[in-house]
């Protein structure tokens, strides 16, 4: 869906989600978009957890998918998180944030996984009580 707009007399490709001072009609009608995007893309997660038409062992696979696409939809849709050059600061921070995210969870894990190799079995933890 993309659309044209006019820039000093020449057509211009307007992305998803970056609408800016259309008219409100516009505007409105990307968010009707990304909410149908958004419904539909949960309504096929729920379809997908709870049917055997699917390869079971694909499931979470499907089910990661469609949550990353779920994310791109509301930073396009919602947020207007596009790649023109207006938006740099607004990537750059996404970025830093997801970095931020991947740092905490990677992290936890990290630690979670030490704790536990160094962690002596049950039968000794009961014996020091």
């Amino acid at each position: 869906m993309s659309e044209q707009s006019e820039h000093f007399g020449e057509p211009v490709e307007v992305a998803p989600g970056d609408e800016g001072e259309n008219s409100l009609f516009t505007r409105v009608l990307g968010y009707v978009v990304g909410l149908v995007l958004a419904l539909l893309l949960t309504a096929t997660s729920f379809f997908i957890a709870g049917t055997d038409l699917v390869w079971q062992p694909s499931i979470p696979v499907a089910i990661i998918v469609l949550a990353i696409a779920q994310m791109g939809v509301h930073l396009v849709f919602f947020l207007h998180i596009t790649t023109g050059p207006d938006n740099t600061n607004n990537v750059l921070a996404l970025a830093f944030g997801l970095l931020i995210v991947f740092l905490v969870v990677g992290g936890s894990i990290w630690i979670m996984s030490n704790l536990n190799q160094n962690m002596p079995p049950m039968d000794q933890i009961m014996r020091m009580q």
